[in-house]
C-alpha cells in the first residue's frame, strides 16, 4: 500500500440521469471513458445525491454536512437574481474540503460550476480553492456563457474570462492543464464540475443554436435525445483526456478519481428503472451514477450496493489525506474508505432528504424507503420495488409510523427551510409534461 498522500479529482456532471452511462445501462454508446473507469475501479449501484436540485448538493459536497445547516443551501437554485446577496451563499468562514486540504499543503482548484453564492461576499477563492475557472451561477450558454438572466458568466479567478470556445471542452482543457502544470511532489484536489448535460441543449457543433436562442438558455423549444447524448459523449471525451493526463504525469496510481451527478436527470435523461426526475425525492431525482477509481486502493471491477451520499466524499478524502475535520463543524457524511477494501461493507445508516417543493420528505433505512409527497405518504421496499410502484403503507402501518417518526426527529434537529427559499421548476408544467407519480 502506498504511503504517499493521494491526489483527488472529483468530477461532477450536472443533471445526469442514472442510466445515462454505458456502465449504468445507457441505450447508446456515449461513455467509453467513464465505462472504462468503472471497469478499473468501483461502481456504486446505490449512489445518491444529497438533494434533487443543484446548489444544495454542492453545499453538502464541499462541507461534508447536511446542506440544511446553511441558509444558502435551503433548496433554491442560485440564479442571477442572487448577485450581490449577503445571505444566500457559502460563508467563507465555514471550513470546506478544499480549505482543509489547502491548509494541509494540497493545491486546490475548481474548474467548472460553482453555484454557491456570488461575489463580493461569496466565491470559490474565498472557500478554499486557490484556482478557479468557470461559471459562478448554474446553467450557462455553452458558447457565449450567458446565465439565466442574460449576463455573461465565465471567470478566471475573480476576473471575467475571455472566449474559450465550447464550454465543456474549455473545462476539460483547463483540467488537463492543471494536472500537467502540477509539481510532482505536491498533492492536489481538482474539482471538475461540468455544466453538461444541463440545458441549454448544445453540443460543440451547435453554435448556430446558441445564436438562435440568443441567451434564452432555459429554452423549451430546443434539444433532442441525440443532442443530449452527444453532450454526454463530449463530456466523456474530456474526462478521457483528464484520465490520460494523470497517466502521462505518472500520478494515476495515487489519485482517487470520483465521478457522479449533482442530482437525477430531467427532460431528455434516462432514469430507468426509476420514477421521478430532478426536483423529486423519488429515486429518479436522487439516485445518480457513482464511480470511484484509485488503483492503489481499489480493486478493478468492483461493485458495491452500499448506499452512499454526496456528502460522504468530504470525510472520505480527508481521511485518505490524513487531514482531520474542523472540530467545531462535525461532519454528517461518513468515510467510504472501508468500501475500497471491502465493497460489501455496509454501516446500515439512515439517509434523509427534505424539500419544500411538493412538501417532500424521504428516508431510506436499509431496503425500506419512506416518502411523503403532495400530502400523501408512501412506503416502498426498494429491494423488490426500485420503481416505487407498490405502496406498502397499509400493509406495514407500524413500519410506516416508525419511519415517519424517525424522519421527524431528524428534521427537528436542523433549521427549518425558510418559506422564501422554496425552489421552483425551471420550466412550467405547460411547457414540459411531468412524469406521473
Amino acid at each position: 500500500m502506498t504511503t504517499k498522500r493521494p491526489n483527488f479529482v472529483f468530477i461532477l456532471a450536472d443533471d445526469l440521469g442514472c442510466a445515462d452511462l454505458g456502465c449504468t445501462g445507457a441505450r447508446a454508446p456515449v461513455s467509453p471513458h467513464l465505462d472504462r473507469m468503472a471497469a478499473e475501479g468501483l461502481l456504486f449501484t446505490h449512489g445518491y445525491s444529497n438533494s434533487p436540485v443543484c446548489s444544495p448538493t454542492r453545499f453538502a459536497l464541499i462541507t461534508g454536512r447536511w446542506q440544511y445547516r446553511l441558509r444558502g443551501a435551503a433548496e433554491e437554485p442560485m440564479t442571477g437574481r442572487y448577485r450581490g446577496d449577503k445571505i444566500v451563499g457559502l460563508p467563507p468562514e465555514h471550513p470546506t474540503l478544499p480549505s482543509l486540504l489547502r491548509d494541509a499543503g494540497y493545491r486546490t482548484a475548481l474548474v467548472g460550476k460553482w453555484h454557491l453564492g456570488y461575489p463580493p461576499h461569496f466565491g470559490p477563492l474565498k472557500s478554499g480553492y486557490q484556482e478557479f475557472f468557470g461559471p459562478l451561477s448554474g446553467g450557462v450558454d455553452y458558447f457565449n456563457y450567458t446565465d439565466s438572466i442574460g449576463k455573461r458568466d465565465l471567470w478566471e479567478g475573480e476576473t471575467p474570462a475571455e472566449d474559450h470556445g465550447y464550454l465543456t471542452d474549455a473545462l476539460s482543457d483547463r483540467a488537463v492543464r492543471f494536472i500537467e502544470d502540477m509539481p510532482e511532489e505536491q498533492p492536489f484536489l481538482l474539482s471538475l464540475h461540468y455544466t453538461a448535460p444541463h440545458w441549454p441543449w448544445e453540443t460543440r457543433e451547435d453554435h448556430a443554436e446558441s445564436q438562435r436562442i440568443g441567451g434564452r438558455i432555459n429554452h423549451v423549444d430546443g434539444g433532442s435525445l441525440a443532442t443530449y447524448r452527444r453532450m454526454i459523449q463530449q463530456m466523456d471525451e474530456g474526462i478521457g483526456r483528464v484520465l490520460a493526463a494523470l497517466e502521462a504525469k505518472g500520478v494515476a496510481e495515487d489519485t482517487l478519481v470520483v465521478f457522479t451527478s449533482d442530482n437525477g436527470g430531467e427532460r431528455f435523461s434516462d432514469n430507468w428503472p426509476f420514477v421521478g426526475q430532478k426536483m423529486d425525492l423519488l429515486e429518479g431525482g436522487i439516485r445518480v451514477p457513482l464511480i470511484a477509481r484509485w488503483p492503489a486502493r481499489i480493486a478493478p471491477g468492483s461493485t458495491s450496493a452500499t448506499p452512499a451520499m454526496t456528502m460522504d466524499w468530504c470525510p472520505t478524502m480527508l481521511e485518505a489525506a490524513g487531514v482531520a475535520p474542523h472540530p467545531e463543524y462535525p461532519l454528517d457524511g461518513i468515510s467510504l474508505l472501508p468500501l475500497f477494501a471491502d465493497p460489501a461493507w455496509n454501516p446500515r445508516r439512515r439517509l434523509y432528504w427534505r424539500m419544500l417543493h411538493r412538501q417532500q420528505a424521504a428516508l431510506r433505512d436499509g431496503a425500506w424507503k419512506y416518502l411523503a409527497m403532495d400530502g400523501h405518504e408512501y412506503l416502498f421496499d426498494l429491494a423488490l420495488d426500485e420503481r416505487e410502484r407498490a405502496n406498502q403503507a397499509r400493509r406495514e402501518p407500524e413500519r410506516l409510523a416508525a419511519m415517519r417518526q424517525a424522519w421527524q426527529d431528524w428534521a427537528a434537529q436542523l433549521p427549518p427551510i425558510p418559506a422564501e427559499a422554496r425552489a421552483t421548476l425551471v420550466f412550467g408544467d405547460a411547457d414540459i409534461p411531468r412524469a406521473s407519480h
